[in-house]
């Protein structure tokens, strides 16, 4: 049987302010990054056997 879930703490304060700042300030990736992270997932990609 499974556990049961526990709640979510609410952020409050200072971690709070620091979330939604970086929710508002989200940064894109640049090429490189995202040619790193695709080579890395086709990689994986091949790697991986899963049945059906």
């Amino acid at each position: 049987m499974a556990r049961p879930i526990k709640e979510t703490p609410v952020l409050e304060g200072k971690d709070a302010t620091q979330f939604l700042s970086n929710m508002h300030n989200v940064q894109k990736s640049n090429k490189s990054e995202v040619e790193k992270i695709q080579k890395s997932y086709q990689l994986f990609k091949s790697i991986a056997k899963f049945e059906c």
